[in-house]
């Protein structure tokens, strides 16, 4: 099954989040760079969560904002 992105700001920290999943302690963590950190499925090495921090500076540059990650997008039936 495939799961739905959501999108959290935490306004106080500065951090965007968007998860496939909610986070849980046996994930790992890697820095990708440029301050994002992927969360990890432990087994399979997916991202499954995505922290972009300072994310209201990022809005603030004149540069484009990329992601270091591909994408497969499609419409859900809901």
């Amino acid at each position: 099954m495939d799961e739905k992105l959501t999108f959290k700001y935490d306004r106080e920290g500065d951090i965007l989040y968007i998860s496939k999943r909610p986070p849980y302690p046996e994930q790992e963590s890697e820095e990708l760079g440029d301050e994002v950190i992927a969360r990890l499925n432990p087994k399979t090495g997916e991202i499954e969560n995505l922290e972009v921090l300072f994310f209201s500076t990022r809005l603030l540059r004149s540069d484009l904002f990329e992601l270091p990650v591909t994408a497969d997008l499609r419409l859900t039936n809901k």
